[in-house]
């Protein structure tokens, strides 16, 4: 009998027993972390993880080595690995190890982080992670803000303020603004907020892929003659696609003189700001309205941890505060309830990890990290710009190189796409490296985003190296050992 059960507790575990599965634990993640033959995306089909996992739950308890050992098995091979060197798709995840402990510390704790009352500890500390991001950007003290699930969550946040504090109550007549670029966190953003697609005006982008500020301003005055109200312009600053950034301080100038909130999605951009070039780049966010900021992208938190600053707290307080009856024990005086900042009444501690891995490692590491990508960035592009073999598609930015690869064979622009897909999905079979791909007007393009810590000049040259020589595999084709290799995990 366990000792949990002899003391009466049937889901309580002694002090020796929890030290001992923690460090199981920890060595089981530790050996996976550090395996250079893990490749950054292993496959499965729904039949085969059916095969491996579905069936009811146990009636009586497992031994805890053996719960470890089939998660080894036939759970964590099959996904993605963000912290490979060669993975360079979407907008790559690459936490820290002392950024996972902050989670766990906050996993282990159970912390609620949604009154002061019952979380004056933790709730301190989000805001001063808060205000960290708050000078980062250039805000001022009086800015507001919290941490959420991610960019999607903060731009839905950043929404419904900028609907509060200036239109009240939803209606037909109010426009939104945003371009072909944004994300489509967005459109989803607008969506459950109860505008309709035609309430959502998508702006075609530049030829840098920006929002254009005069096209901008002439859908707005477009939108006023029709008796519309233009409420908010999102604007991006680092696209998905291709990294782009929109000329801020010329859209919160346009914004500011017709009184439209202007909210930036820096999600993916926004910690460049750290760098000296990255704050050139992102001029201009300091006079947004709102700011989205994701820490699992640029900042190498585990996720989920997104972040909504607003220019003004009262203003974020007065579209969400409320004090319901069976909470009124939980508030008084000038105490900080980060449940009146969001949605979120039941919340824990996102801001353990970031404040852990931030004293340990410092802030000039991780501008450092940032500066590495950069230059990382850069010397893809200039491989490309170096190559008969390759072109760009779009100008770089940030840590996005957008490029293809051309075959002189090809007999029209659709087969040419082909062979730059089968080039994506014979990358990924050789488990050198993962990239995506995207269409940028029309034409399917490699995208490369830079912005693993783990990844070195080394892994950039083996990319690019592959890119020009190999030979493209056909799109949906598997290799003759392609299901053995996925039914033994390696």
């Amino acid at each position: 009998m366990r000792e949990q059960e002899r003391n009466g507790d049937p889901l309580g575990l002694d002090a020796e027993a929890m030290r001992a599965y923690g460090y199981r634990t920890v060595d089981m993640l530790v050996a996976r972390l550090c395996d250079p033959s893990i490749p950054p995306l292993l496959r499965a089909s729904p039949a085969e993880m059916r095969d491996r996992l579905a069936g009811p739950p146990p009636a009586a308890g497992q031994e805890f080595d053996a719960i470890l050992e089939r998660l080894d098995r036939d759970v964590l091979p099959f996904m993605s690995r963000g912290d490979h060197p060669g993975f360079l798709a979407f907008v790559p995840f690459c936490g820290t190890w002392p950024g996972a402990l902050g989670d766990f510390i906050a996993s282990a704790c159970n912390i609620y982080a949604g009154s002061w009352m019952e979380s004056a500890g933790p709730t301190q500390l989000e805001l001063e992670v808060l205000g960290w991001f708050k000078q980062w950007i250039g805000y001022p003290a009086g800015a507001g803000g919290v941490l959420v699930g991610g960019g999607s969550a903060a731009n839905l946040t950043a929404i419904a303020c900028a609907r509060e504090a200036l239109a009240g109550q939803m209606s037909d007549d109010l426009v939104g603004y945003v371009s072909d670029q944004a994300h489509s966190s967005l459109a989803r953003a607008a969506r459950v907020l109860g505008f309709r697609p035609e309430q959502l005006r998508v702006l075609p982008s530049d030829a840098q892929f920006r929002l254009d500020p005069q096209i901008l301003g002439a859908a707005m005055d477009a939108d006023l003659r029709a008796g519309r109200r233009p409420l908010f312009v999102s604007a991006t600053a680092g696209t998905t696609n291709t990294g782009a950034i929109d000329p801020l301080a010329a859209l919160a100038q346009l914004c500011g003189e017709r009184g439209v909130w202007l909210h930036v999605d820096a999600a993916y951009g926004g910690f460049a700001t750290l760098t000296e070039r990255g704050g050139e780049q992102l001029r201009g966010i300091e006079a947004a309205d709102s700011v989205t900021l994701d820490p699992h992208k640029w900042l190498y938190q585990p996720y989920e941890c997104g972040a909504l600053l607003v220019r003004e707290d009262r203003v974020l307080r007065a579209a969400f505060q409320m004090t319901p009856d069976y909470l009124q024990d939980s508030f008084a005086g000038d105490e900080v309830n980060l449940s009146d900042r969001g949605v979120q009444l039941t919340r824990s501690s996102r801001a353990l990890k970031v404040w852990v891995s931030l004293q340990y490692f410092g802030v000039d590491a991780f501008a450092a990290a940032i500066d590495r990508s950069l230059d990382l960035a850069q010397l893809v592009c200039e491989r490309v710009q170096a190559s008969d073999a390759l072109e760009l598609m779009a100008p770089p930015s940030l840590g996005v190189v957008c490029f293809r690869r051309r075959f002189p064979g090809a007999v029209d622009e659709d087969e040419e796409d082909a062979h730059n897909a089968g080039l994506v999905v014979a990358l990924e079979r050789s488990g050198l490296g993962l990239v995506s791909s995207t269409m940028l007007r029309g034409r399917y393009a490699l995208r490369v985003c830079v912005l693993n810590h783990t990844t070195g000049a080394d892994d950039i040259e083996r990319l690019m190296d592959f890119f020009e020589h190999a030979e493209p595999k056909t799109v949906g084709a598997p290799e003759p050992d392609a299901g053995a290799a996925v039914l033994t995990g390696g």
